[in-house]
């Protein structure tokens, strides 16, 4: 079995996974790992990939145990983990029957090392690097632009591999739990007077010099780890698949991930269909939205504007093309979420028992609003992807439960401590009031 990397756009050549390109040589344009299907359904049917997965249910790493599908050629001593994956599916039926959909899971991918999905991607780019290395590669160090949580991950992995992490981020614009994550993990952290896109404009040409390694979505590495979300909510849905997943979208690399990983469930005859996929995007840097609603026009850039779902303020998404490819295959969409709309998304779910990032916000707020103008149905089965952890931002939940968010003048679902006397009969009245 074999993983090549090839362009999207049809240029003919294959490239090694151990070269260090990131773009097609002939146009420029994006490049994936394609598998070798021939050969991996010459292993075994549907079936046989089932009883894989079950043999493997005691690995820890929920990537790991997918290596065939991942990188095949990898040594396994090569391999860089921490335990990634293998999250919870939690259902939320209360909320489902609130927004009025069959079924309703969150995909607790924030359950993560690091806290956050990023992680699935990292291992398979540090293990490759990990390899590439001991093989003799000149590899001084890797970098990423960030927006709080690649940062995290990059760290997390170089470091247990023992190589060097630079991480580029914009200055003021990122959690204090995200900053202190780099920082305590050794990377070296340099803080831009720029937006994330200024960021990434930077790292792509750093990366260029030798002995760089990148580190960004725009490397298709990354999206091998994080396809394997599919496989694991087709597993937890008994190897079906739900009628939606709904994604929170910024560098868009991630729907592509999803669609990659369903579809080659399909392919391995694992699941007979794909789920619709949603990209949902902050208002304030949508510009996939901006495109679906002109029949998925070429890419125009955006200024983002502040948005509390910081992880997605990205106006020049480096997968767009990948993302636009998996929503036609899906027959999905792209809907957006207001700073009001995705607070009050999150804080909403929040009171069935879970403590959501701003991103899962904005992916509630979209299921939401696709519920309410009935393209999600009553019948269906929605599958919302929550990207991190809500304790990456605290500060966010506390301004929104003390009125302190600007953009979010009437929180909806706003709760404050009652202040009373150290008084039995204050403390009983006030219990007394929940009837």
């Amino acid at each position: 079995m074999r993983a090549v990397f090839r362009c999207i756009a049809g240029c003919d050549g294959d490239y090694a996974v151990s070269d260090v390109i990131y773009r097609c040589p002939r146009c420029g344009g994006l490049l994936e790992v394609v598998h070798d299907l021939a050969a991996l359904r010459a292993a075994g049917d549907g079936g046989w990939w089932k009883q894989q997965a079950a043999d493997r249910a005691g690995e820890s790493s929920g990537v790991w145990r997918w290596r065939e599908c991942v990188l095949p050629q990898l040594p396994a001593d090569a391999i860089v983990t921490l335990g990634e994956g293998r999250t919870h599916l939690t259902p939320v039926p209360r909320h489902a029957r609130e927004l009025g959909v069959g079924a309703l899971w969150v995909k607790q991918c924030g359950t993560s090392h690091s806290g956050s999905f990023k992680d699935l991607g990292m291992t398979v780019l540090v293990s490759q690097v990990h390899a590439m290395i001991r093989a003799g590669a000149r590899i001084r160090a890797i970098a990423c632009a960030s927006t709080g949580d690649t940062s995290a991950a990059l760290a997390a992995y170089a470091a247990a591999a023992g190589i060097p992490a630079v991480v580029i981020l914009p200055k003021g614009k990122i959690s204090t739990a995200q900053l202190v994550q780099p920082l305590a993990m050794g990377a070296t952290v340099l803080a831009l007077a720029t937006d994330f896109d200024g960021c990434m404009a930077i790292v792509q040409r750093l990366a260029a010099d030798d002995g760089i390694y990148l580190a960004n979505s725009m490397n298709s590495l990354r999206l091998e780890g994080q396809k394997t979300v599919a496989f694991e909510i087709a597993e937890q849905l008994g190897w079906t698949v739900p009628d939606w997943v709904v994604i929170p979208g910024g560098n868009l690399g991630n729907v592509s991930a999803l669609h990659a990983g369903f579809a080659m469930l399909a392919a391995l005859g694992v699941v007979g269909r794909l789920p619709r996929l949603c990209v949902a995007q902050a208002a304030n840097a949508a510009p996939l939205y901006d495109s679906c609603r002109n029949d998925y026009a070429p890419l125009v850039a955006v200024a983002a504007k502040p948005t509390l779902a910081s992880a997605i303020q990205i106006g020049n998404p480096v997968s767009f093309a990948k993302a636009v490819r998996a929503l036609k295959a899906t027959s999905g969409t792209v809907e957006v979420a207001t700073e009001a709309e995705l607070a009050d998304a999150s804080a909403r779910a929040d009171r069935h028992g879970l403590f959501t990032c701003p991103h899962t916000g904005v992916a509630l707020a979209a299921a939401t609003k696709l519920a309410a103008r009935g393209v999600i149905t009553a019948r269906d089965r929605v599958v919302v992807v929550a990207t991190a952890s809500g304790l990456k931002f605290a500060d966010v939940k506390a301004g929104y439960h003390d009125g302190r968010l600007a953009d979010v003048p009437a929180p909806r679902h706003r709760n404050t401590p009652i202040e009373l006397p150290a008084s039995y009969e204050a403390v009983r009245e006030a219990v007394d009031r929940l009837g």
